[in-house]
């Protein structure tokens, strides 16, 4: 449709008059956004003769399962062009990517596309598509999300007294974002090119630009304040440290951990290193980890994402520069290496923390020196333990019999491991966490190995 107002109002104008006809029964099917201008000409027409059909009003359950549909039917076709087993594709990725979508059809159209066009390459855009998503996961895409301030005194980003700044707030809000009827609810963009817009300070006013350094710094800031205020030991009131993760109902731990919480645990360290923020010895986010590093593992236990805990401690290695917080640089290896030796007792039994955990530690270990009054005082006797870590960063189990192949990925994220269970398994090399098991096989696997692409996997 025309840009220029005229020529809409024309167009609309003869649309409506359509109604006159007498030898022909029109329908007219009308597509827009909520410009000024078509909202106007169209309420010239009677509403009797008209249906209005406001697209983000659609519930959300309604668009996912289209989306999916839409990806399930399109995936399909470039399988079939690109020759590929029927393995390749399962509900799981397809689940992920209806995430990642955000009940936007245009992304999903998009990436459909970008597949469709690698051709013999489509399996490796399309993990390209899930790995750069999953990891940019972050409080800008996430329904939880208060990007509307930079972490400045909010004074000065109120909603200026003025009436026409308040109309022009109004009007951007209305065109860009889903703005809910109740006011503790958040915004819900209706394109990610707003997020962009309000990034962007030679796109828009001061009274819209958001500077995002400071906002993730304030998100960061927010996060942990609300876990210090909502973590503590045992927080699902179980008592009994034997008691599994599995063993709970989920409708229990989300109401121990509501979604606010879980998010702080899931995002702060994203957060942080969006900010560009250096982290020193003695400050907000070392006291935090001497007081709520337990704590904070734990519920991540509880919600099934020790995993992602576990590279979110990598993360924060690699962000903390050693000759700015030495301490809180030698605090945080200690927690890599006791996550990783605890992480199966962690991922099944949370509470396992502060017993074996801390009893098996090390006795140098910063943690254990850190946390040594968590240990219960009916654990009398404490077992004889080593000074330092030893070389081992982790032992991944989950082979039924010997291992007779190991194997790294050519990029060292992934290992493979083969066995006389007659299984292969695949693994993430950061973390430990299983990845894939294999089975089917007739006896014991004796050999494997990645390709040199990383793609395919050889046994013997």
């Amino acid at each position: 449709m025309s840009e220029n107002d005229e020529d809409v109002r024309t167009i609309l104008r003869l649309l409506a008059e359509a109604r006159s006809l007498r030898t022909v029964r029109l329908r007219v099917f009308l597509t827009s956004r909520p410009e000024v201008p078509i909202r106007r000409s169209i309420n010239l027409i009677l509403e009797a003769e008209r249906q209005d059909f406001i697209l983000q009003d659609i519930p959300p359950a309604i668009v996912s399962h289209d989306i999916t549909v839409f990806l399930q039917v399109n995936f399909e076709q470039i399988r079939n062009e690109v020759q590929y087993g029927a393995e390749w594709l399962g509900n799981e990725v397809i689940e992920k990517l209806v995430r990642i979508a955000g009940n936007l059809f245009i992304w999903a159209a998009t990436a459909c596309r970008f597949v469709r066009e690698g051709k013999k390459f489509a399996a490796d855009r399309l993990s390209l598509i899930l790995k750069e998503n999953l990891e940019d996961t972050s409080a800008a895409d996430s329904p939880t999300d208060d990007s509307s301030t930079d972490g400045s005194d909010t004074k000065d980003h109120a909603i200026p007294p003025d009436d026409h700044l308040n109309g022009m707030y109004t009007t951007v809000l209305e065109h860009s974002a889903n703005t809910p009827k109740d006011p503790t609810r958040p915004l819900r963009l209706h394109h990610p090119s707003f997020r962009d817009f309000l990034l962007t300070k030679g796109r828009c006013s001061k009274h819209f630009y958001v500077d995002e350094r400071r906002s993730h710094q304030a998100l960061a800031a927010g996060c942990i304040q609300l876990m210090s205020q909502a973590l503590k030991k045992d927080i699902c009131g179980l008592h009994a440290p034997g008691s599994q993760v599995s063993q709970v109902e989920s409708s229990w731990i989300q109401k121990c951990l509501p979604p606010e919480v879980q998010y702080a645990c899931l995002y702060w360290v994203q957060h942080l290193q969006r900010s560009d923020y250096q982290a020193y010895d003695g400050e907000e986010i070392h006291c935090f980890l001497q007081a709520h590093l337990l704590h904070w593992i734990e519920a991540l236990g509880w919600i099934g994402k020790t995993s992602e805990g576990i590279q979110a401690i990598l993360s924060l290695e690699a962000h903390i520069l050693i000759n700015k917080g030495p301490n809180l640089h030698a605090f945080i290896y200690d927690v890599k290496r006791f996550t990783l030796y605890n992480r199966l007792a962690i991922k099944q039994a949370p509470l396992q923390l502060y017993c074996s955990a801390l009893v098996f530690a090390p006795g140098n270990s910063i943690v254990r020196k850190t946390f040594e009054n968590y240990i219960p005082d009916w654990i009398q006797l404490k077992p004889k333990v080593q000074a330092h870590w030893n070389a081992a960063l982790q032992t991944l189990e989950g082979h039924g019999a010997w291992v007779e192949s190991v194997a790294f990925s050519p990029d060292g994220k992934q290992v493979v491991s083969s066995s006389g269970d007659r299984t292969v398994r695949l693994w993430d090399a950061a973390t430990g966490a299983g990845l894939q098991a294999l089975e089917g096989h007739g006896d014991g696997v004796r050999s494997v190995a990645f390709s040199p692409d990383g793609k395919l996997l050889p046994i013997l």
